[in-house]
């Protein structure tokens, strides 16, 4: 479809259909925003045959630092999303804009090397591109205008989004829309790892690229299993809402390597690599041997694990069965977990600066009061983030409530969409 078709399908009733599925009661807001992609494609590369893409950000319900230690989490995509028009142009060029981050480059096919540096964008399409040579599969080049309203640095994985969409980009122009969601998620952890030197794992790539709620289970990395929950979260007339409580201004870097490493501690004490690999009896019955080797800090982060995994199944199975107020109840009992024995909520190096903290306090002021809703930190911690999850009726009290003591528009008031990266012309 040329530009002119192209919005026209947009006015259709499947598009408009579609568009409360993505987006919910902002349909007509986010179709303005593909309109706006399609003038600005056609204005930059010309009337092409092109088609509509869209990856969403994600969030981490529970299953906080878990994969790392193959472990299991449940994540879900959002509405908050990236928006691309492209066109394949039968040349080995990759021409691409992104409005949001004011960029326009090109990457020659035939010079997809990583740059010294080894950070940016241009190497991390360099990487996508590699990995889906290394894996296979078919690259061309092609013309794209991406926007995107993924909030960064919220822990929604604004760059995973970004993988996806292309990732969901190439396999339809190249592939013939062969490639299922496991095999993007391999291949932007590729292009993350290699060309990035990122020691990242598959948790955002899949939950991005499969959509709606999902439980994993990274027991085997290699291979991880994926489920899908049919659950409309929609129906129970809540949303989530993420507060950013302002950017630390300590080094995380040594909290964040420490949770990992301190787990795998306690599982060296066993002689295995990963806490999936013991069990919590194991680390109760031996339990003052491995204080002595390990650390209490690291048998706190240990025990957090393998709670955490059962509050994964517990959640999971409560969704399959209608329990959304005991759903609730984990996602609480999770957070919990993560404050007191993951211990991720503010860095020891700056304890007098602790906003996650605040805000949870906060937050949970607010949800005694009321008897509704949960909260949790979210993402990797010590600074950063939290989510609350609210009834409807009660979203805009809060946000007032919050912003008014962590600053406006600190806020962000999302749910979750029942679908990943697309290619939205064959889903209307």
């Amino acid at each position: 479809m040329r530009s002119e078709e192209t919005l026209q399908l947009l006015e259709s009733e499947g598009a408009k259909h579609l568009m409360r599925q993505l987006y919910g009661e902002k349909a007509e807001e986010n179709t303005n925003r593909y309109r706006h992609v399609v003038q600005k494609f056609h204005d930059t590369f010309g009337d092409q045959e092109m088609m509509l893409f869209s990856s969403p950000g994600r969030t981490e319900i529970s299953g906080n630092h878990t994969d790392h230690n193959h472990g299991k989490v449940l994540a879900g995509s959002i509405n908050l999303d990236c928006v691309a028009v492209g066109a394949i142009n039968h040349s080995s060029k990759v021409n691409i804009i992104s409005e949001t981050f004011n960029q326009n480059f090109t990457i020659d096919l035939n010079e997809l090397a990583p740059s010294q540096k080894k950070a940016g964008t241009v190497d991390l399409i360099k990487g996508l591109l590699k990995g889906f040579e290394e894996s296979g599969y078919k690259i061309g080049g092609f013309d794209a205008y991406i926007t995107s309203n993924v909030i960064s640095s919220a822990g929604v994985s604004s760059s995973a989004s970004f993988e996806m969409l292309l990732c969901s980009m190439i396999n339809r122009f190249f592939n013939e829309g062969r490639m299922d969601t496991v095999a993007y998620a391999h291949i932007g952890k590729y292009a993350e790892n290699v060309y990035w030197d990122k020691a990242s794992g598959l948790l955002d790539q899949m939950a991005c690229a499969v959509g709606g709620l999902i439980t994993i289970d990274f027991l085997n990395p290699n291979e991880p299993k994926v489920e899908k929950i049919d659950f409309d979260f929609a129906s129970q007339d809540h949303s989530l809402i993420i507060v950013q409580t302002g950017r630390g201004h300590a080094d995380l870097s040594a909290d964040y390597s420490a949770v990992p490493a301190e787990m795998k501690k306690v599982a060296e004490y066993f002689g295995k690599e990963v806490c999936a690999q013991i069990t919590e009896e194991q680390l109760i019955e031996n339990l003052k041997e491995v204080r002595k080797y390990a650390g209490d800090r690291s048998v706190l982060r240990a025990l957090h694990f393998f709670e955490e995994n059962k509050r994964v199944e517990a959640e999971v199975k409560a969704l399959k069965e209608g329990r959304f107020e005991d759903f609730l109840e984990n996602v609480t009992a999770s957070g919990n977990s993560s404050w007191k024995w993951l211990q991720n909520c503010y860095t020891n190096t700056n304890y007098q600066e602790q906003g996650i903290s605040v805000a949870l306090a906060l937050t949970e002021l607010f949800i005694e009061e009321k008897k509704r809703g949960a909260c949790r930190i979210h993402g990797g911690g010590f600074a950063g983030v939290i989510m609350a999850m609210l009834p409807n009726d009660l979203v805009d009290e809060y946000v007032a409530f919050i912003e008014k003591a962590l600053g406006e528009g600190s806020a962000y008031r999302m749910t979750i969409r029942p679908y990943g990266a697309i290619c939205v012309n064959d889903e209307i």
